[in-house]
């Protein structure tokens, strides 16, 4: 088994193509075809499907991807560990969010600290959270759930109620707030599957003997905001996450607050990489005081 081989494919697994993973390294297209040709000759083992010029992983493929996501991981971790001076000056941090704002400021600390390192953020709920860190397509998260499927290191934000919202214009923008029982009367614009905000507020309905039905499904916080926001019913979000948009009115919702705890979470084993070590260490500076401290959870807890 050859290095070369091994990056041959691990770029054509994560670009997509032959003629990507060329691109990326810089080589030929052929040249490429010919290293997994021999890796997959060589230990006689199909690691593509070759189907009409799309390319696919085969089981095997996506299990041998799992090793080399960590060994190209540890390639570089190790290139930062011996241009330590250099990492902090033209890295780059890439940060998946279900909101952003939450780390706004620890962003304006990290930009002052170290302009050189370009920061990337994308948007996503919390399973895309998790499942972006554990391909380690992303170095930070930002999500509501503090209990991961996998070791990560854990740095609590802030804890906001979540509250109902509708158009100005809405009949319902003059109540002072809407209880379960009455939200579950009324059309309800939720987010998709997966949603940190709607599964707590599902399950804090279901303890009032209240079951919430969404008539309509949208992905993405912003996608909610604007079917509500055109008088198409009932959204939900954060109260730290409102904004300012003057189409929309919070309603509170009655009873016990419904709460979203926000984290910034990264896999334990890559949280001594010099940009991430960089953006944890000022969210722990810039963390709320009565914040409990940074913490480490596993599977089952």
């Amino acid at each position: 088994m050859r290095y070369v081989q091994l990056r041959a494919f691990h770029y054509v697994a994560i670009s997509g193509g032959f003629s990507r993973a060329a691109a990326e390294l810089f080589l030929t297209q052929p040249a490429i075809s010919d290293q997994v040709r021999k890796l997959e000759s060589e230990y006689d083992i199909l690691l593509f499907n070759r189907e009409r010029k799309q390319v696919t992983l085969t089981p095997a493929g996506e299990n041998l991807l799992q090793i080399t996501r960590r060994m190209f991981d540890a390639e570089n971790q190790a290139l930062e560990l011996l241009s330590e001076s250099r990492a902090l000056r033209a890295g780059v941090l890439r940060i998946v969010a279900d909101a952003a704002h939450h780390i706004l400021h620890i962003l304006h600390a990290f930009r002052e600290k170290y302009p050189g390192v370009m920061v990337t953020i994308r948007s996503g709920n919390t399973e895309t959270v998790v499942e972006n860190l554990l391909n380690y397509e992303a170095d930070i998260g930002v999500l509501g759930d503090l209990n991961p499927s996998r070791e990560f290191d854990i740095i609590r934000l802030d804890a906001t109620p979540i509250t109902a919202f509708t158009a100005r214009d809405n009949p319902l923008a003059r109540r002072d707030a809407l209880s379960f029982a009455e939200l579950a009367t009324l059309p309800l614009v939720g987010r998709e599957v997966g949603s940190k905000t709607r599964r707590r507020l599902e399950e804090s309905a279901a303890r009032d003997g209240v079951q919430l039905n969404f008539m309509i499904e949208a992905e993405g916080r912003e996608a909610v905001r604007e079917i509500v926001a055109s008088g198409l019913g009932v959204g939900f979000v954060s109260e730290a996450e409102f904004g300012l948009d003057p189409r929309l009115v919070k309603i509170p919702i009655r009873g016990e607050p419904v709460l979203m705890e926000e984290a910034l979470i990264c896999l334990s084993e890559r949280s001594q990489a010099k940009t991430i070590r960089a953006f944890l260490d000022l969210a722990r500076t810039l963390a709320p005081r009565e914040a409990p401290q940074p913490s480490r959870r596993r599977a089952g807890t």
